[in-house]
């Protein structure tokens, strides 16, 4: 049996269990997928100091998002169709995440419900909000996040519109997918995903069927979903969604600084650097480059969070040092899910935490809020 001792471990095994179209779908990105290299590069070019002679005793990553006390200074992000990574997908990253004590953020286009996860979960948990031009399906959205005790709305500002993803065009990415010779073929040499499938009911978006107006099967999901994303989605929407949902506000999408000092006016409680995992604009900046610019500009008005290309602990201490005060991981996240399960998302978890806990321990640091710029070495950072 392989020993999982990295999250490129997990990768691999998930390549192995995961049908190509959704393996496809969680590790791309959009047209040469120069950026979603990038977010994952960039953090190599940036270099630790190595401290020695310092007591390492009583180390801790503890600290707090938004206002909730974590493990880490990790979130899972919200990814589209975790369900079909694995049977129940976005059920058990959140069990797994609820016990490792960091917050799980549900996607709008999960296959799993709002319902779903807050039945088989005890933590409240976050929701990620697509806006679509159903604005009374989004408002119902809303609502429903509430009742199932949502403690913190994540609204994603860009996709409006939906980047050109190669691979997922050519693998005719749906959910369930459609049962043509050349899928059923790839199926077939995934038989733990097939098993795992076939004990489950839950196999389309879950947020969507028998809620969106006209939407209760297959056929009519993918042509409302086709036309729904809205192109017209401005900061007055973000203040009318503040408004309807009445807690805590996260912006996810943020890149430019203009749009970082909007959003500290906006009132919103956080901001995510991010560049949708290099899935919309091909040649925009990674994640990393751009979030010491943001920090520098709105640190002070609003809490920077980043996501993008972060596969280990170490880049969760340099996005920390960096500023950062939450670091999301998507493809990470999906990766132990695809291949084992929730006990791969607890693997995943772990294998950060370690990586976390020990470089900054070799950085000179026991406490996570110690960590600045100061364990980097200069000129290798983006400043």
């Amino acid at each position: 049996m392989t020993v999982i001792t990295n999250i490129e471990d997990l990768r691999r095994l998930a390549q192995k269990r995961v049908p190509r179209m959704f393996y496809d779908y969680a590790d791309a990105g959009s047209w040469t997928e120069s950026t979603y290299r990038a977010n994952e590069s960039d953090f190599q070019d940036i270099k630790l100091r190595q401290r020695v002679a310092v007591n390492l005793e009583n180390r801790s990553t503890r600290t707090k998002m938004i206002g909730v006390d974590v493990a880490m200074p990790v979130a899972i992000a919200p990814t589209g169709m975790t369900g079909m990574q694995h049977a129940d997908g976005e059920i058990l990253a959140a069990k797994a995440a609820e016990a490792f004590g960091i917050p799980f953020t549900l996607s709008t286009m999960s296959i799993c419900s709002l319902e779903d996860v807050a039945a088989n979960t005890t933590a409240p948990f976050w929701f990620q909000l697509y806006v679509m031009r159903d604005r009374e399906f989004v408002g119902r959205l809303i609502d429903r996040a509430k009742a199932a005790r949502c403690s913190a709305l994540m609204l994603t500002l860009d996709l409006q519109i939906l980047g050109q993803r190669h691979k997922d065009l050519k693998n005719g990415l749906s959910a369930p997918p459609k049962l043509t010779l050349g899928n059923i073929a790839n199926m077939m040499t995934k038989p733990r995903w097939c098993m795992g499938m076939l004990g489950t009911k839950r196999r389309f978006f879950g947020n969507i069927v028998g809620h969106a107006k006209g939407v209760d099967t297959m056929g009519e999901l993918a042509h409302w979903s086709n036309s729904q994303l809205d192109p017209s989605l401005n900061w007055g929407d973000v203040e009318w969604i503040k408004k309807r949902w009445g807690g805590k506000l996260i912006l996810k999408g943020i890149q430019d600084v203009e749009d970082a000092k909007l959003a500290a006016d906006s009132g919103a409680d956080a901001l995510i650097v991010s560049n949708h995992g290099g899935r919309q604009l091909d040649g925009a900046e990674s994640s990393i480059r751009a979030l010491p610019r943001i920090v520098d500009a709105v640190g002070s008005r609003i809490e920077v969070h980043m996501d993008g290309g972060v596969r280990s602990g170490q880049d969760v201490l340099k996005a920390t040092a960096l500023g950062a005060k939450g670091v999301y991981i998507g493809r990470a996240f999906l990766y132990g899910l695809g291949a084992m399960g929730q006990t791969g998302v607890t693997k995943a978890l772990e294998l950060i935490h370690r990586e976390l806990d020990l470089t900054m321990a070799f950085s000179g640091k026991t406490q996570i809020s110690q960590v600045d710029k100061t364990i980097l070495l200069p000129g290798t950072f983006p400043v």
